[in-house]
């Protein structure tokens, strides 16, 4: 193998990234240094700690990126109201360059020449993770296990970690979790197991997040949620941080069953992959944030956005968030959010988030122009013969050459 002195990895405390961890140690004879981002999945990340320690680890990363996850990446993205294939929030797309970021700066302060991450050579996350290492560090040297080793079955890494008295935790009796997870603080996703048969509806306690929307409660809920600057800012008049906030939308959400799906998306790496995905408050803040801008938004400029959405969407999946082309959409849409300030209301019933109301001191609707009723002249309709006329010519030459 080449050399590499010591190497950042990108660590859970799992069964996976245990045996990597060891596994790297033995093939490349080097220092580990192991990093593990709480991004809000739920979890203590302590006994990380502690199974990293008993592996002989000397520096370990055990670090609180809530606040940065949802201010610097989860608010950005949806400026861009951005869904990928009409429904997928990106949630664990969003996530990747982050932990590659501190990866690199981790490497940095240590001195280490090699970063490395458990994402399979399946998947769109060793794409994602790698393009974030090279976009940030051109010369920095990537290792990923699952390309190279042959511990390629659970039963061959089980004996692996057995034979280098890593701790299992009762991994082998329990059978190994029926599906593959990934959860932060923007969503749970769900892959494996039953739900490679696309015509298997899942199981019901697979969802850990939300109530079903029929065991919802049968009284609806009103929230509020305000903006500054295109960024959710309130919710029912309580100012809170960008994760708090998040937070507060997952809990309302999930209690009304919001934010389930179940799609088969287009992976990077060619294949199709099902996929089931909870993301109760960003859900929500979908549909509070396009409320808002339909009211403070130019309507070529929204549209625009809505033309330029599905690029952004495919490049934040794919991977290359640090790449040019995604930064400058989102100084151009970060140009049209300066307006997008005030309030929208939301009635929470049973898996739905309904827009009910939305008021903005930047408001471009002007009920004496919109209305129905006498508008005392502020709109003249006999203007709109000539508008009419003049964007119909086309269409009259047209058919007049068509005999």
């Amino acid at each position: 193998m080449p050399d590499v002195n010591k190497v950042v990895l990108a660590y859970s405390g799992g069964l996976d990234t245990s045996v990597i961890l060891k596994w790297l140690e033995e093939t490349y004879g080097c220092e580990v240094v192991a990093f593990c981002a709480d991004l809000g999945q739920g979890e203590e990340l302590e006994p990380a700690r502690r199974k990293a320690e008993a592996l002989g680890v000397r520096e370990i990363y055990i670090e609180d990126l809530r606040e940065t996850f949802a201010r610097d990446f989860v608010f950005p993205m949806f400026r861009a109201n951005a869904v990928y294939e009409g429904e997928y929030l990106l949630g664990t797309s969003i996530a990747r360059p982050l932990i590659a970021q501190r990866q690199v700066e981790i490497a940095r302060e240590t001195g280490a020449d090699a970063v490395a991450h458990g994402a399979t050579g399946k998947g769109n996350d060793q794409v994602r993770f790698e393009l974030g290492y090279y976009g940030l560090e051109p010369g920095i040297r990537v290792i990923a296990p699952w390309r190279e080793w042959d511990l390629n079955s659970r039963e061959r890494l089980l004996q692996y970690a057995e034979r280098h008295g890593i701790d299992i935790e009762g991994k082998r009796e329990e059978g190994g979790a029926p599906y593959s997870m990934d959860a932060n603080l923007l969503h749970i996703s769900y892959e494996g197991g039953v739900l490679e048969d696309t015509w298997t509806e899942a199981e019901a306690d697979m969802w850990l997040w939300t109530n079903a929307p029929e065991a919802a409660p049968d009284e609806p809920q009103y929230v509020d949620i305000a903006f500054a600057g295109g960024d959710p800012v309130a919710v029912d008049g309580e100012r809170l941080s960008p994760a708090a906030l998040l937070a507060r939308l997952n809990e309302l959400g999930a209690r009304h069953g919001i934010g389930r799906i179940d799609i088969v998306e287009n992976r990077y790496v060619g294949m199709k992959s099902r996929g089931c995905y909870e993301t109760p408050g960003g859900t929500i803040l979908l549909r509070a944030h396009r409320a808002m801008e339909s009211i403070t938004l130019d309507r070529d400029a929204a549209h625009l956005k809505d033309e330029l959405m599905p690029r952004y969407a495919e490049l934040v999946y794919q991977g290359y968030w640090f790449a040019p082309e995604r930064e400058a959409l989102q100084a151009m849409i970060d140009r049209t959010q300066r307006d997008v300030e005030g309030t929208v209301r939301l009635k929470l019933y049973k898996g739905n988030a309904m827009v009910v109301g939305r008021q903005s001191p930047k408001s471009l609707f002007d009920a004496s122009v919109a209305t129905f009723e006498d508008d005392a002249g502020s709109y003249d309709q006999q203007d709109a013969e000539g508008f009419i006329r003049l964007n119909a010519l086309r269409l009259r030459l047209g058919a007049g050459r068509r005999g």
